[in-house]
C-alpha cells in the first residue's frame, strides 16, 4: 500500500516556476514508477511527466519538454516536478501517481492533487 500527498502547487504568472513535490509512504516506493498527470476543468487528464525506480529513467509529455523536469529522492520518499517558464495552458490540478513493476500507472496509487494557476 502506497499512499501518496502532492504539494508546491500554488498562483504563479507566466514565465515563472514551481516546484510541485509527491510525498509517498511505504517501505518499497524505491521500487515504484511515479508519473505526474494534470487536469484543467472541461477536459481530459493527461500525462505529464515520468520516472523510473531508480530516477534515471524518465520520459516527458511534449508540451512539457524543455520546461518540465521530474526527479526523486527514494531516501526522502519523494518525487519532484520542477515546473519551469509556465504558461497559462499549463494551469491544471496535477496529481501524482505510482504503480509497481507491471501495472500502469492509471491502474496504480494515486494522490489527492495540487492545483497550479498560471496567469497572464
Amino acid at each position: 500500500q502506497v499512499h501518496l500527498v502532492e504539494s508546491g502547487g500554488g498562483l504563479v504568472q507566466a514565465g515563472g516556476s514551481l516546484r510541485l513535490s509527491c510525498a509517498a509512504s511505504g517501505r518499497t516506493f524505491s521500487m515504484y514508477r511515479v508519473g505526474w498527470f494534470r487536469q484543467a476543468p472541461g477536459k481530459e487528464r493527461e500525462f505529464v511527466a515520468a520516472i523510473g525506480p531508480s530516477g534515471i529513467d524518465t520520459n516527458y509529455a511534449d508540451p512539457v519538454k524543455g520546461r518540465f523536469t521530474i526527479s526523486r529522492d527514494n531516501a526522502k520518499n519523494t518525487v519532484y516536478l520542477q515546473m519551469n517558464g509556465l504558461k497559462p495552458e499549463d494551469t491544471a490540478a496535477y496529481y501524482c501517481a505510482a504503480s509497481p513493476a507491471g501495472l500502469s500507472l492509471q491502474r496504480g496509487y494515486w494522490g489527492q492533487g495540487t492545483q497550479v494557476t498560471v496567469s497572464s
